[in-house]
C-alpha cells in the first residue's frame, strides 16, 4: 500500500492555488466566449475584443472581404481563444496540485507554462498597444504575478519530505 508523503499547503500556497483557480476561470471564460462569437460568424466583432489599443484602434482595423482571408483569421482568432481556455484548463490542475499535495511541480508549471501565456499576451498584445489595457485585460497578468509570489510562503521545505522518492 502506497501512502503519500505531500506536505499539506499552507495558507499562503492556499490562497496562491486559489489565485490560479481564479485565473482559470478566466481563461476558460475567454475560451467559450471565443468559441461563442466563433459560431456566430461575425469576423468584426471578434476582433473588436482584441484590439483597441493605441496602436490597433478598432475604428482603423480593417476586416476582410475575400473568403479566403475571412477563413484564416476566424481560424487564427478561434485558435488564440481556444488555446487561451487550454490554458485556463491546465491552471485548473495547478491550482489542484499546490491546493491538495503542495506541489512546487504544479508550482513550476504555473510559473513557467502559465507564465509564457501571461508575459506573451502581456507583451505582444496589451504592452505593444495592440488591444486595449483594461480590467479584463490586465486581470489575468496581475493574478498570475500575485498567485508566483504569495504560493511559495506556503509550500513545504524543498528539504522535506516532498522531494524523496516513493
Amino acid at each position: 500500500m502506497m501512502t503519500s508523503h505531500a506536505s499539506p499547503a499552507g495558507t499562503a500556497a492556499r490562497i496562491g492555488a486559489g489565485l490560479f483557480l481564479l485565473w482559470s476561470i478566466l481563461h476558460i471564460w475567454v475560451g467559450f466566449a471565443g468559441v461563442k462569437q466563433f459560431s456566430g460568424g461575425d469576423l468584426a466583432s471578434f476582433w473588436s475584443v482584441l484590439t483597441g489599443g493605441a496602436n490597433a484602434p478598432r475604428n482603423l482595423v480593417q476586416i476582410p472581404t475575400d473568403p479566403v482571408t475571412v477563413k484564416a483569421h476566424f481560424a487564427t482568432l478561434l485558435n488564440f481563444t481556444v488555446d487561451v481556455g487550454g490554458y485556463g484548463v491546465l491552471g485548473l490542475f495547478v491550482a489542484w496540485l499546490i491546493w491538495t499535495q503542495a506541489s512546487w511541480l504544479g508550482y513550476a508549471l504555473g510559473v513557467v507554462v502559465i507564465g509564457i501565456c501571461d508575459l506573451t499576451f502581456t507583451f505582444a498584445m496589451v504592452l505593444s498597444g495592440v488591444i486595449e489595457p483594461n480590467v479584463p485585460t490586465i486581470a489575468g497578468p496581475i493574478i498570475w504575478v500575485l498567485a508566483i509570489i504569495i504560493t511559495p510562503f506556503g509550500m513545504p521545505s524543498w528539504k522535506g519530505e516532498a522531494l524523496r522518492s516513493p
